[in-house]
């Protein structure tokens, strides 16, 4: 039998999950880096003076040399993260290459923590906190605080705080579904019960967490101020990045390679998958139609499964993350042993209780978007009609361009084209971004026990799919675009 791995040997807190232990360094303390500590310090007054790149241009090559912890590494990471994508998309249009002192020492610091070059959920969230009173809990928004933003708003900070107050709120869940696993292995019922409960109870204090993102997150600032900055360089095309980025090495330019990377994306959340792991959620490429068959005494699962965009998303998580949860996945058997004692129903209904919280935490995150990307999307398209009306081409005058929008793609008029180019769409991270919400949702509740909760939780997915989509808009997103209708939506790719 293969042991149950313990969360310290993945560098994951048994107090603070994937929070790291400690609090993240607020700086570096060696003089050394002052340099990168002043340009990430004064981030807002460079990018509205328009001086960020001759700053960062007349940096010096840093090494890393001098980095001696880990706790250095992650914060010259965070560091390097926010300036290159102030430095990338800080302007009226992208900057596709990104100079030596700003990518060499991001490639490195990215190499130490089995990063990509581009500002990850851990660079913004798990390594980006601080708590305000030390001595209190930090699992709460009342004691919670961000180090670095691009804007400096309320609103981006607490963007990020909803984040990682769930983060610090969900940690316990990690040993407590562990423990679960064991009592699984020893066949203690009441065990696997009890925690089953617990977790159930707890996701639904992160739902409520979650919705708590309206209080001092205003759609308009989220939209229009601090969703460019997130964007990565895969799929940007339209934006003024089709080939993605150059990170100059400081070799011979026929040597430099475009290279394109998603953007920043809660689907990097190593906790919501460790969720989905625990609960044995399975999920399969966006669009891609259930291949499962439900018995009366478990799954027939496909062969070879292809990888889905939220298992792609661990290539963005900190390595040792990663591996924990290919390691969770090793040792699940929470919903096997259910289904071996579908008989004892308190056993069922809180396993069933869990799926459901789960699916519920999913179906905020659906309607919050609504709320920040399509209502906005809508406003910003009439705002955009009505200028054009005002100002024709040919105007004398023209409305000045703040930065570069990420694009909406016009429809085709042919039926073919029209429908490859919605299949083209992609959001946050660089997949179809309404159709992965909605099938994330809805596969959250096929490993219900009782077959009446898995309908329920569907949402009837398999009755009226194609009504609910007859009428679509094209909604831009942190990497591209997509189609959605009114009343579904997509903020971080939960």
């Amino acid at each position: 039998m293969v042991p149950i791995p313990r969360p310290e040997d993945f560098d994951v807190s048994p107090t603070n999950g994937f929070l790291s232990a400690e609090p993240p360094l607020e700086s570096l303390s060696d003089p050394y880096y002052a340099p990168w500590e002043h340009v990430v310090k004064n981030l807002q007054g460079l990018i509205l003076s328009k001086r960020l790149h001759e700053v960062v241009d007349k940096l010096p090559v840093l090494s890393t040399e001098h980095l001696d912890s880990l706790p250095e590494w992650r914060r010259a990471y965070s560091i390097l993260a926010f300036i290159a994508h102030a430095y990338i998309w800080g302007g009226t249009k992208p900057t596709e290459w990104v100079p030596p002192p700003l990518s060499i020492p991001f490639m490195a610091t990215c190499k130490h923590l089995e990063l990509p070059p581009v500002a990850t959920y851990a660079g913004l969230v798990l390594w980006n906190w601080k708590p305000i009173f030390p001595e209190e809990r930090i699992d709460t928004l009342a004691n919670l605080d961000m180090i670095d933003t691009f804007t400096g708003s309320l609103d981006e900070k607490w963007f990020y705080l909803i984040s990682a107050a769930i983060e610090a709120r969900g940690a316990p869940l990690i040993p407590l579904m562990l423990r679960a696993m064991d009592a699984a292995n020893r066949g203690d019922t009441p065990a696997v019960t009890e925690s089953l409960r617990t977790f159930a109870e707890r996701l639904d204090e992160l739902g409520g967490l979650l919705q708590r993102m309206y209080d001092n997150c205003d759609p308009h600032v989220f939209y229009h101020r601090l969703r460019p900055f997130l964007a990565g360089s895969k799929n940007m095309a339209d934006a003024g990045l089709p080939n993605g980025v150059v990170f100059d090495n400081g070799g011979p330019m026929n040597k430099q390679r475009y290279v394109q990377f998603s953007g920043g994306s809660n689907a990097q959340s190593s906790l919501i998958q460790f969720f989905d792991v625990a609960l044995n959620v399975k999920h399969r490429p966006t669009g891609t139609a259930r291949s499962d068959t439900y018995h009366d005494h478990g799954v027939k699962k496909p062969s070879a499964p292809e990888p889905s965009f939220i298992h792609e998303m661990r290539k963005y998580m900190p390595g040792p993350h990663a591996r924990f949860l290919a390691a969770v996945e090793k040792v699940v058997n929470v919903r096997e042993y259910v289904n071996q004692h579908r008989s004892d129903k308190a056993l069922s209904v809180a396993f069933d209780a869990s799926l459901a919280m789960l699916a519920a935490f999913r179906d905020k995150h659906i309607q919050m978007v609504s709320r920040y990307i399509i209502i906005q999307s809508q406003q910003a398209k009439k705002q955009k009609e009505k200028e054009e009306h005002e100002n024709p081409k040919g105007s004398a005058y023209k409305f000045p361009a703040v930065r570069p929008e990420l694009p909406i793609r016009p429809k085709s008029s042919a039926g073919k084209p029209e429908e490859k180019t919605r299949k083209d769409l992609r959001g946050t991270g660089g997949t179809a971004l309404i159709p992965f919400l909605r099938q994330a949702r809805d596969e959250t509740g096929e490993p219900a026990v009782e077959y009446w909760v898995r309908r329920v939780l569907s949402k009837g997915r398999d009755q009226g799919h194609h009504e609910r989509r007859n009428s679509k808009i094209e909604v831009q997103g942190l990497a591209s675009v997509w189609h959605v209708d009114d009343s579904d939506g997509g903020l971080c790719l939960y």
